[in-house]
């Protein structure tokens, strides 16, 4: 039995979220965030080089816990998020990882998002865990490749890279309150 996603064009299986609490691959692992991920998550987007990739100014205490919160919310609404990204050899949370229901141009549609510490780029951890959940949307979650994609600010070149490994292209540039992206995607079709 699946149920269906009243906004979305797609079923998911029928399971209790809960039930994926975690993704393991050869050097990570990937759980369920939860509130106490906060003090972790703060230093991410504390970081001057994280942030630097977003035009932004460091995230206040009190921003984080609005960011943390509305991820735990989009949880609870669809069953998954964002995972916590956990670094096996020293148990450090490094990242965030995951999916977000969202809309690209009216269209519905399933963002693949990740943001990591900055001394931790350029080892293969974010495209270690962008591939583990677009593995597990495709397989578990049973969502078709066409509606997964990534938005990503057209100067990150880093994540652009990501998104190409995991077999993502570059399907159009836009702009969004002054802001240039670039939209990733599998198949192009759906996005044109």
């Amino acid at each position: 039995m699946n149920r269906v996603c009243q906004q979305y064009p797609y079923s998911l299986p029928d399971f209790h979220w809960l039930e994926i609490s975690m993704i393991e691959t050869s050097r990570l692992v990937l759980r369920l965030m939860d509130e106490d991920d906060l003090n972790d998550m703060l230093k991410i987007f504390t970081d001057k080089n994280v942030m630097k990739c977003f035009g932004l100014e460091s995230f206040s205490r009190e921003q984080i816990k609005k960011w943390v919160d509305r991820n735990l919310d989009h949880q609870k609404k669809y069953g998954y998020g964002l995972f916590s990204v956990i670094l096996k050899s020293n148990q450090e949370l490094i990242g965030d990882c995951g999916l977000e229901h969202t809309k690209f141009e009216e269209k519905p549609c399933v963002e693949i998002g990740y943001d990591f510490l900055s001394k931790y780029w350029n080892q293969g951890y974010a495209t270690e865990a962008a591939r583990a959940v677009k593995d597990y949307a495709m397989g578990r979650l049973s969502i078709d490749s066409k509606y997964l994609c990534s938005f990503i600010r057209k100067n990150n070149k880093s994540s652009q890279r990501v998104s190409e490994k995991i077999g993502m292209q570059k399907i159009k540039e836009y702009t969004v309150h002054d802001t240039d992206y670039c939209l990733y995607a599998f198949p192009k079709e759906y996005f044109v």
